[in-house]
């Protein structure tokens, strides 16, 4: 475990580690974030909404790819709005987009190692930092294993070990299960709620399963606006047999957002 500097320990006493009021948030020209109300502690927090509801441009404001266009957003106890608290919140913070760039001819411990150097980890620590990260993520027999020899899942982990190399205290993950396969989904489901003990985790999914199997709270979005957040109990609650889907918590996904297109009038 690598140890916190004053900066750090500075970014992660604020009771939330994402907050945001009237969040907008544009994507090009679309405003797909409008209005955004959220408030995140430590967890395990589960990001569904269908598609176009503004899920990934949320993720990239949150991981201070994008900048906001209105409203107010603090992560980690620091506002977004100047270069210092940036860097302080970057070095605190893991990101796992839905597509993210690699060199193939990096091995996966060349890969992790390198994100690790750009997120200003002391160069002592990264060495035992990549191999617990591989670990954690089932890659230890890959380790050394050219990105490029693997399959489209274990390149996929190799993206969860990169996003969680630094410990950070918000990791944003944006469809982490994809080509995984059900043995790894449930490990990724156990890696989670390990993780949610001392960090904000927040994961964006279309999989209304792994959220109610990992999470502790699940927040639903449309319209680039939050329509529904509270426990995955809750969540299976809100449904009732005569709705569609498959599971108590799909039931409840779907009668939400059933409700909250008729609130809209659409």
């Amino acid at each position: 475990m690598r140890a916190v500097s004053a900066v750090e320990t500075t970014v992660t006493t604020h009771p939330w580690a994402v907050h945001a009021e009237g969040l907008r948030v544009r994507a090009g020209r679309h405003l797909a974030v409008d209005g955004l109300d959220l408030a995140l502690p430590t967890g395990v927090h589960g990001l569904l909404g269908p598609n176009g509801a503004g899920k990934t441009t949320l993720m990239r404001a949150l991981a201070t790819v994008l900048s906001p266009a209105g409203g107010r957003l603090t992560l980690l106890g620091r506002p977004v709005d100047g270069r210092a608290d940036l860097r302080a919140v970057r070095r605190t913070l893991g990101y796992l987009p839905q597509q993210f760039g690699y060199y193939p001819r990096f091995t996966v411990r060349e890969f992790v190692g390198y994100l690790a150097w750009l997120k200003e980890m002391p160069k002592a620590d990264i060495p035992a930092a990549v191999q617990r990260a591989v670990d954690r993520v089932g890659l230890t027999a890959k380790a050394d294993a050219r990105l490029k020899t693997l399959s489209g899942g274990m390149l996929r982990r190799a993206g969860i070990a990169q996003a969680i190399v630094n410990d950070p205290r918000l990791l944003l993950l944006d469809e982490p299960t994809v080509g995984l396969d059900p043995e790894q989904r449930l490990d990724f489901r156990e890696l989670l709620r390990d993780l949610g003990t001392d960090s904000c985790v927040l994961v964006s999914t279309h999989l209304v399963e792994d959220v109610a199997a990992a999470c502790t709270d699940v927040v639903l979005v449309n319209d680039g606006r939050l329509v529904w957040q509270g426990t995955p109990e809750a969540l299976c609650a809100q449904g009732g047999q005569g709705h569609a889907g498959d599971s108590p918590a799909e039931r409840g996904y779907s009668a939400l957002l059933r409700r909250h297109r008729v609130e809209a009038g659409r």
